[in-house]
């Protein structure tokens, strides 16, 4: 590929690849936080941090996640309950760490509450969405978990981004408005 300007970390084959350089390469990727709620069958709250989440159809209005299939709570998930994702905050990355962890203390302290839906949340989020379980999949050591969106609710606030293994804030738009139909672009989000 002559003419690109490369400035190689690091470089692996297909046949060399292993998780560490896997696991590097996407560290590279930014991504949203999300911590995803639900209740158990004996109605106990159970929980986990997904930085895999994407929207996935406008109509019907789908979006999906990914959960490791060795974590604490992939029975509960995988069982096909209802469930809340909270897309967090830039000052929440505590919250999401200890989320990240498979514990069985998760929901000690006051940020959460049983909402009207039924469904553990979050005292404070950027956005909640409550989802009944559409379809799952398998996918290498996690479960891809499709849910279609029931309810949204909106809050102000900045994004939680997690990008090379650290949390960071967004500071604003790199540029004005994107024209959309200048660039016949168009987002499901």
């Amino acid at each position: 590929m002559s003419g690109w300007d490369w400035n190689l970390l690091m470089s692996s084959s297909d046949a060399a690849l292993g998780p560490a350089d896997f696991r590097e390469a996407l560290s590279r990727f930014p991504s949203g936080v999300t911590i995803v709620t639900a209740l158990d069958p004996q109605d106990r709250p159970r929980g986990f941090t997904a930085s895999a989440f994407c929207s996935l159809s406008l109509q019907p209005p789908l979006v999906l996640i990914c959960l490791a299939a060795g974590g604490d709570c992939h029975s509960v998930f995988s069982a096909g309950v209802r469930y809340a994702i909270h897309i967090l905050r830039s000052d929440q990355d505590a919250l999401a760490l200890r989320f990240g962890q498979s514990r069985q203390d998760k929901f000690h302290s006051t940020e959460f509450e049983i909402a009207e839906d039924g469904l553990p949340a979050l005292n404070r989020f950027l956005v909640r969405l409550t989802c009944r379980p559409h379809a799952r999949y398998e996918g290498g050591d996690h479960s891809i978990l499709v849910g279609r969106v029931e309810s949204v609710i909106i809050a102000a606030g900045a994004p939680a981004v997690y990008y090379k293994r650290h949390f960071w804030s967004m500071t604003g738009p790199t540029s004005g408005e994107l024209d959309m139909e200048r660039y016949n672009l168009w987002l499901i989000a």
